[in-house]
């Protein structure tokens, strides 16, 4: 049985130098129009304590389309500075609920320069889209058909820092979800191995940050020898921009594949839930965990899992995946990075990776199975709370050995 999701696909453009012109204003204005409903509603927070709703914000943009000083804004599409308002709406209601921090002004040489279409101020005819305020259709490269039947409901145009376009329209698709199958699979994340399963495979890490690493280094010399606000600058500015680009497309590409073929061979699939977050402040490691990706990695199994009718399983992060042994269920005291492989008192040696894979996998089909969650038991703090440093001497009860 198929099922309907809303689907983004993105496509490179070239527009024309007019097109180029009206999309860098259009940019520019939602940039402005972003950045002045913020501080509108932080000085009305702070000042009066009051809160500014969209309605307001709205109301207010109007009103700076009639002053002399922003008459500029009527002259680009309204519907894109509408929608930023409303992701500034969406970021304060994040904010409110405790799922973000206070939302940021958007920077001209930082934030990524991006408009939103919605069905009104664009036209989808033979497929072939037309942009408000434009006369001619975008150049698009069409890399993949869109879904048939199916027309574009919103269309966000961007430019990356390297100056490539993207369009990327989004649809609705019909999903079928992949055959059933009984096999499961646990994976631990690393940074020699990028991922390494239950099933003993290893798949090494592509490290695209290193391989490209002097071409880099050779980009950003460069442009630390050009003067400030000069166009030689600028060129050599968007070199590194385009190496950078380089090493983020191949690692996305590298990622899809992987996650894909995870989710199609197993019906569930087992990870930690790793902090990536505060792994990155060990600046010795920083630059390969960031390189590895680990987060775009699990945002990807996330959403294939729910499209293809699979089950993923988060393990809880304080589970001692790699120091407990998956023979006879005792931990080890300490297990430092670079033990990769250890022995058991029970006389069962293990690859490091390999175990802690094992183990992950067990107690995600333990959770699927029972119901519960995969945090270990600990022993009560002073204060009645569960001590999240506190680890024990054997692992919990019910765990199926593998």
């Amino acid at each position: 049985m198929t099922q309907q999701v809303k689907r983004a696909f993105k496509y490179r453009f070239y527009p024309t130098d007019e097109q180029a012109a009206e999309l860098s204003r259009t940019f520019g204005c939602v940039r402005l129009v972003y950045n002045k409903a913020l501080e509108e509603r932080t000085r009305a927070w702070y000042g009066e304590q009051r809160r500014v709703s969209y309605v307001q914000s709205s109301a207010a943009l109007t009103g700076w389309k009639k002053t002399e000083e922003l008459a500029f804004l009527a002259e680009v599409p309204a519907v894109p500075l509408q929608q930023a308002l409303r992701h500034l709406q969406t970021a304060f209601g994040n904010f409110f609920a405790k799922r973000a921090k206070y939302p940021r002004y958007k920077s001209r040489k930082k934030s990524r320069a991006s408009a939103e279409y919605t069905r009104s101020a664009f036209r989808w005819r033979d497929g072939r889209l037309t942009l408000a305020k434009m006369s001619d259709p975008l150049d698009i490269r069409w890399s993949r058909p869109l879904p048939a039947g199916s027309e574009p409901t919103t269309v966000t145009v961007s430019r990356d820092s390297a100056g490539r376009w993207f369009v990327s329209l989004l649809c609705d698709d019909h999903i079928t979800p992949a055959p059933a199958t009984t096999s499961a699979v646990g994976i631990d994340a690393g940074i020699t191995s990028l991922v390494t399963l239950s099933t003993g495979e290893k798949i090494t890490n592509p490290r695209h940050e290193r391989r490209d690493r002097a071409r880099l280094a050779r980009a950003q010399r460069e442009l630390s020898r050009k003067k400030k606000g000069s166009a030689n600058r600028e060129k050599a500015r968007k070199r590194v921009a385009r190496v950078h680009a380089r090493i983020a497309d191949r690692r996305r590409d590298h990622l899809h594949k992987l996650t894909t073929r995870l989710v199609r061979e197993n019906q569930t699939v087992v990870i930690e839930d790793l902090t990536v977050r505060n792994m990155v402040k060990n600046h010795s490691l920083a630059r390969a965990i960031s390189d590895a990706a680990w987060r775009d990695m699990r945002s990807m199994l996330e959403y294939k899992c729910a499209w293809y009718g699979r089950e993923l399983v988060v393990v809880d992060r304080w589970f001692p995946s790699s120091k407990l042994c998956g023979a006879c269920g005792a931990i080890a005291a300490a297990m430092p990075l670079n033990v990769r492989e250890w022995t058991c008192d029970c006389g069962a040696v293990h690859d490091r990776d390999v175990n802690a894979a094992r183990n992950i996998l067990a107690a995600g089909l333990a959770a699927a199975a029972c119901g519960d969650g995969v945090r270990p038991q600990r022993e009560k703090s002073r204060t009645g709370q569960s001590s999240m440093k506190q680890e024990p001497q054997r692992a919990t009860a019910g765990i199926p050995r593998l």
